[in-house]
């Protein structure tokens, strides 16, 4: 059976932040959207990460999996790679790095990738942070954050693909590298000149990345389509 790319989006965002990925995948794409779910809504608690991975896991289907996380959404998918459906785990610019835990820090890392953004996107990023409320995303932060990615990924024993863009503030590149380091199947893929949002500036980069993981797993003879 083909593997299928399930991708957990990142803080705020949701399906929409794939459409284009989606346009330049030849494999299937089937988005997870983590804070629109019931009960990790603007009005009700987020709910803690464990609950958060075991939402994740009742979407896989029947599996294989290649299961893609996104920035925040990084934490969520590493939470749940531990399934047996988990083929191979992608970490697009995850986030969390030790020096920006704190909310200054976080804050100002932020503003300094954003402005080095394509002003293009802002209308489509606007539009999913209003859906989800900023409610919802501070609470999700306030869940993830915490989470030591690094030692969770010690015990993931799937192929970890860790892909940074080299204008990312928000992954630095000894965070990225230390990530691959610590999964025992680990590497590290560097998007020349793409930032936080490379799902969305750089989705042809980041389509032939997951295409080449989602080779590596596939079946013999598998052509993805």
């Amino acid at each position: 059976m083909s593997p299928e790319v399930v991708l957990v989006p990142g803080l705020g965002l949701d399906g929409r932040s794939a459409a284009r990925l989606r346009d330049r995948l030849t494999v299937p794409l089937l988005p997870v959207d983590v804070l629109l779910l019931p009960g990790a809504g603007r009005r009700a608690p987020v709910p803690p990460l464990p609950d958060l991975a075991a939402r994740v896991r009742a979407a896989l289907g029947a599996g294989p999996v290649v299961l893609v996380g996104h920035s925040q959404g990084c934490q969520v998918a590493a939470a749940a790679a531990t399934d047996p459906r988990v083929a191979a785990l992608v970490l697009l610019g995850p986030t969390t790095a030790p020096e920006l835990r704190s909310p200054l820090r976080l804050a100002a890392r932020w503003v300094a990738t954003a402005l080095g953004e394509p002003w293009e996107q802002v209308p489509r990023l606007l539009g999913q942070w209003l859906t989800t409320g900023p409610r919802a995303m501070r609470a999700l932060w306030r869940v993830a954050s915490p989470d030591r990615l690094d030692a969770r990924l010690r015990g993931v024993g799937v192929p970890v693909t860790v892909v940074r863009g080299t204008r990312d503030r928000l992954c630095p590149p000894g965070w990225a590298a230390a990530l691959a380091a610590a999964a025992p199947r680990g590497r590290l893929v560097e998007l020349p000149g793409a930032g936080h949002m490379a799902v969305q500036t750089h989705p042809a980069a980041v389509a032939a990345v997951l295409r080449a993981v989602h080779a590596d797993v596939a079946p013999p003879g598998d052509d993805g389509g």
